[in-house]
């Protein structure tokens, strides 16, 4: 069926491009742990109230200026009409009001220049936890490596240049993982297995390049059900290096492996049981 499929694909001219399934390229992130998640979270919130809080004191102080202009400009409108202050006594009624809401003034200003000093110092106290409690993230690809027949992984290399990963990588991976027996290599369409020189690693190792049909991973239904798998293994693990993660991907590909599958061509068998009674037979 294979060799009818490739038959077909070079009869009808299509293009020999790499892909993604068998020879999936993922990139993973590390997860950050729940309880930073949680303090990250309570951090935000805080900032969004302390942010409110100061859009109410804001409000406050444009209204309390506001009236603060309008006495003003009323007072100098009496000054202005003739209504002249008197100096008896510590001064008229009128003066001693004025004083009063002079003083007033200045105890709001007061006031304000201490609201100002404690929201920059829990502002600022905010940003500090959050820096604490950040997590650096760095995108690390993983290359899936599955055997359609077996469901056997064949191997999980991971490349620490993340997005940046080039076909030179991924094809020196592949040198040492692809079986010296291997037929048929399917791939999606990326440009990782359309470089040339992924195409004279298929001319030396003497395997057809199969590639999947644009926007239908479900063309290579067994890799993309790896990854998912994985994904899912993942979810929950924590590593801050390359190497944990390298640990924890080979952990996985060991488990992976050794525990039984219903896909296979007799249900119950793991990956590696079915290999060897596959050689056997």
């Amino acid at each position: 069926m294979m060799q009818a499929f490739v038959a077909a694909c070079q009869a009808s001219g299509a293009k020999t491009a790499p892909a993604k399934a068998v020879d999936q390229a993922k990139a993973a992130q590390a997860p950050t742990p729940p309880e930073v998640m949680a303090d990250t979270r309570a951090v935000r919130q805080e900032q969004a109230e302390l942010r409110a809080a100061r859009r109410h004191m804001r409000e406050r102080r444009k209204q309390e200026d506001a009236i603060w202009r309008a006495l003003r400009n009323e007072r100098r409108e009496a000054a202005a009409a003739g209504a002249r202050l008197h100096k008896r006594s510590g001064g008229s009624a009128l003066a001693a009001h004025w004083r009063a809401l002079r003083e007033k003034r200045r105890q709001q200003r007061a006031l304000r220049e201490r609201e100002d000093a404690e929201w920059r110092q829990a502002r600022q106290a905010l940003r500090q936890r959050l820096s604490c409690s950040a997590v650096s993230r760095a995108w690390i690809a993983i290359l899936v490596i599955t055997d359609n027949c077996t469901r056997q992984c064949l191997g999980l290399p991971i490349f620490v240049a993340g997005a940046h990963v080039t076909a030179d990588m991924v094809v020196s991976a592949l040198r040492t993982l692809l079986p010296d027996d291997l037929q048929f290599l399917i791939t999606d369409r990326g440009v990782h297995f359309t470089a040339q020189v992924f195409q004279q690693l298929a001319a030396e190792q003497g395997f057809i390049h199969v590639v999947i049909a644009r926007h239908r991973p479900q063309s290579n239904g067994i890799a993309e059900r790896f990854v998912r798998t994985l994904k899912e293994w993942l979810v929950d693990k924590v590593w801050t290096t390359a190497q944990e993660l390298t640990e924890l991907v080979e952990q996985f590909r060991c488990d992976y492996n050794d525990r039984p599958h219903q896909g296979l061509g007799i249900p119950g068998l793991s990956p590696n049981e079915f290999a060897e009674r596959l050689w056997l037979m």
